[in-house]
């Protein structure tokens, strides 16, 4: 197992089941703890560790007398948790999903001149200011993203740091009477400086995800800027991807994208 991220022994079993999950390599059912133990070398709370995770993402389940087997989608019929929305879809909706299920912590809030890149993205007139609120958000295994946010101050007049600690920027905005429309987004990658390590509980020089956002009112008028940094281990894009044209069309169009955390 690799020892380039700071993990515990059970995040990073966790993680290799995981996929193996993904691949199918239990369709026949998974090994018992003790082989688990062996394969893994640790002890027997650190593999139920590790299992438990899996079972709170729906993706194993342990019965006395039957042991731990896979579960299809088609086994999964409970309804979503506390603070979930049910039959998400679409981008924007899965980032407000995830400020729903996910704590943060708010490190900075200020009312500033935009930087020169901030404004011409939410091409703001000469003397507005902005917003600009950092925030780490993290699921119950610790850090999952570093983000910071631009929002034009006509705009985020009416929350500060208090409403961002308690609820998903995107739910403020319209809260405030902005009607999302559409996001712009481009994903890319970076290594951890000191700062970023520090926030994320990485190493200096660790891999992470870099995500921009443009986000457009109904109106098409930008109303937010973003730029995230993830952690790989626990995030995750997913889409699917439909042909077009004929049988040898070399073009593929986006049908849905969402966001997964671990």
């Amino acid at each position: 197992m690799s020892h380039s991220l700071p993990l515990p022994k059970y995040h990073k079993i966790y993680l290799v089941l995981r996929e193996q999950l993904h691949e199918g390599r239990f369709s026949q059912g998974m090994p018992g703890e003790l082989a688990l133990m062996r394969q893994f070398g640790v002890a027997r709370v650190t593999i139920r560790r590790a299992l438990s995770q899996l079972v709170d993402e729906g993706l194993i389940t342990r019965e006395p007398g039957r042991g731990t087997r896979p579960l299809t989608p088609a086994d999964v019929t409970g309804s979503p948790g506390p603070g979930q929305r049910a039959q998400l879809s679409g981008l924007l909706e899965n980032i407000i999903s995830m400020g729903l299920r996910t704590s943060v912590k708010v490190l900075s809030v200020d009312e500033l001149d935009p930087p020169g890149e901030v404004a011409l993205r939410l091409d703001l007139p000469s003397g507005e200011r902005v917003q600009k609120a950092v925030r780490v958000r993290s699921t119950r295994e610790g850090p999952l993203s570093y983000i910071t946010t631009w929002v034009p101050q006509r705009v985020a007049r009416s929350f500060g740091r208090h409403e961002l600690s308690r609820k998903p920027i995107l739910v403020l905005m319209e809260e405030a009477g902005v009607r999302v429309g559409r996001a712009e987004q481009s994903i890319s990658a970076r290594l951890a400086d000191a700062e970023l390590a520090q926030h994320l509980d990485v190493s200096v020089g660790s891999a992470l995800l870099d995500v921009r956002r443009l986000i457009f009112d109904e109106d098409d008028c930008p109303v937010q800027w973003l730029h995230g940094v993830y952690r790989p281990d626990r995030y995750e894009y997913q889409m699917q991807l439909s042909r077009v044209g004929g049988i040898d069309a070399k073009v593929w169009v986006n049908k849905d994208l969402s966001a997964r955390f671990h």
